[in-house]
């Protein structure tokens, strides 16, 4: 799917999840964004995307781990498929949002400017009461418990994300 069938050119605010394989954080956490988004009636106003920094799962649906953990708590990741980040996508996007410093240093480095370069921002930098550990864990190669307690965070730091952006929006500014 390429970036300009996916993003919305109207949307106030563009956003971009990226994690390593975009099959586990970054689909949980575009699923939980969209749900606030839509909660609030403001679907006219985000796009929301996301990517990996890795082309290993392009096209494949979400982890099984991931939808099991999103579905029991309300949520439906089964449209996913994953894509890799394009550099070029950048100039279109007002936040790309990691979730671990491997991946903020790989999108800085693939950054083309300065600008580009400070929209890339760790999620949990968003919550204060998380923020101090920097890095959500990549629960791939681990158990459901740990999709489970990703998930919590995840929610958490969107959650303070979506507060954080929405008076602006709401304001009408972007």
């Amino acid at each position: 799917m390429s970036f300009e069938s996916t993003f919305d050119e109207n949307a106030l605010f563009r956003i971009c999840f990226v994690c390593t394989g975009n099959i586990c954080r970054s689909p949980m956490a575009e699923t939980v964004f969209t749900s606030l988004v839509k909660k609030a009636g403001l679907e006219e106003s985000f796009a929301i995307l996301s990517a990996g920094t890795g082309d290993w799962h392009v096209g494949e649906p979400s982890d099984d781990r991931t939808l099991a953990a999103l579905s029991a708590r309300g949520y439906n990741g089964s449209g996913h498929r994953a894509r890799q980040f394009d550099p070029g996508w950048f100039e279109n996007l007002d936040l790309v949002i990691v979730f671990d410093r491997s991946q903020e240093r790989i999108l800085s480095a693939w950054a083309p400017t300065e600008a580009d370069r400070s929209k890339v921002q760790l999620l949990l930098s968003f919550d204060p009461e998380q923020a101090a550990l920097s890095d959500v864990p990549d629960p791939y190669y681990s158990d459901a418990a740990l999709f489970d307690q990703v998930l919590t965070m995840i929610e958490r730091a969107c959650a303070a994300l979506f507060r954080q952006i929405t008076p602006g929006l709401l304001q009408g500014v972007s």
